[in-house]
């Protein structure tokens, strides 16, 4: 991490200092290398572009028109990446940047993948599928090395430890499995009730779903994004929510989101991979995927409504409002509907820089401006 302390005056001075009009469909995910040097990002059009966060420039643009681009990580090696397949099957497949060559390819999932994690201590890496299996692999070997049959809809993420990983079933359950001993079964399993911390006047009646699961690195807590933008906040070791970070965009996607779009089956505006936690544990960012506005909360802040950037709500008085939103170029287009722009669907907080990552159909490079004054 940079120098500079990441504050709420730092974040508010966030402004977009390049941006990206390279891909020709939306995009669907967003990844940073180990060293916070390069990102990834995949999209609809079947491409993966590479950036260079510190030059703030386009390194290589590929394509798998094949197989298709789904939810896409970088290995620990900056050369490889891993991506889901979209097209003839739902294969994951080890790539080269190198030589644009596949290594390998992990087979066993027979519907969409929508969680892709590659552990930070090693190279294992699990992946969820709408199949209703989470899987165990190693990039050495293309033989699955674990296989859970949740019998639902799953949602799958590793601790920062590389130790833990955890399971969101139906979005309603969350699971933590010791990765070492995961076959004996969950160590523990929480209940997470549904809560909709939304004013009594929405008429919908659509149910959010759990996108992602993101643990902090500090191990305390663990973020459940929704379909909604709204997103509960964890306690890891205790499984109580602490907050429910809430903002307009939970509001415009109840109210103008019909049952189809919310469907965890369908396309939606939200896939989990808008939301980001700051390195040091203490912000959540997220992506509005309908206005196109970033939001952050600040985790240490105790809930204050005189402080909010909303009215108080309805309910309970755990629910979290945003300390800073950022007016992205996604935000036009829910202020002027024949812009081409659209919401955010990727947002990522660089792991070692001071810089954020959006975007929607174009990519957005943020970094604090003017932060002396």
């Amino acid at each position: 991490m940079d120098p500079l302390a990441l504050t709420p005056p730092v974040l508010s001075s966030f402004q977009i200092t390049k941006s990206f009009n390279t891909n020709q469909a939306s995009l669907t995910s967003l990844s940073f290398d180990d060293t916070g040097d390069l990102c990834i990002t995949s999209a609809q059009d079947d491409s993966l572009n590479v950036y260079d966060c510190k030059e703030g420039r386009l390194r290589t643009t590929l394509f798998s028109k094949r197989y298709g681009t789904g939810l896409t990580r970088f290995t620990h090696q900056a050369s490889g990446i891993l991506h889901a397949s979209t097209k003839e099957d739902d294969s994951l497949r080890y790539l080269s940047l190198h030589d644009n060559k596949y290594i390998r390819y992990f087979q066993g999932h027979k519907d969409r993948v929508i969680s892709l994690e590659i552990s930070p201590l090693d190279d294992q890496l699990i992946s969820a599928s709408l199949d209703g299996t989470v899987r165990l692999w190693d990039l050495r070997s293309p033989i699955c090395e674990g296989l859970i049959n949740t019998n639902g809809r799953p949602i799958a993420a590793i601790d920062n430890a590389g130790l833990v990983f955890g399971v969101g079933l139906n979005s309603e359950v969350l699971r933590l499995y010791d990765i070492r001993s995961f076959d004996t079964g969950p160590f523990a399993t929480w209940a997470i009730p549904d809560y909709r911390p939304f004013h009594t006047t929405t008429t919908s009646t659509t149910k959010p779903y759990w996108t992602s699961l993101k643990f902090t690195n500090d191990g305390q807590h663990i973020i459940i994004a929704t379909s909604t933008g709204t997103h509960y906040v964890v306690h890891a070791f205790e499984g109580h929510v602490v907050k429910r970070l809430s903002g307009p965009d939970a509001y415009i996607n109840l109210h103008y989101a019909d049952a189809d779009a919310l469907s965890p089956s369908s396309p939606s505006p939200s896939c989990g991979e808008e939301i980001s936690v700051s390195p040091d544990a203490r912000y959540v960012f997220s992506g509005g995927t309908r206005d196109g506005v970033v939001r952050v909360w600040d985790l240490l802040k105790d809930v204050n409504v005189e402080d909010s950037l909303l009215p108080p709500p309805a309910a309970s008085d755990c629910v979290h409002y945003p300390i800073v939103e950022l007016q992205s170029h996604s935000s036009t287009a829910a202020t002027h509907p024949s812009s081409t722009k659209t919401g955010i669907n990727v947002l990522g907080f660089n792991p070692a820089l001071m810089m954020m990552v959006s975007g929607g159909k174009e990519l957005d490079f943020w970094q604090p401006i003017d932060i002396s004054s």
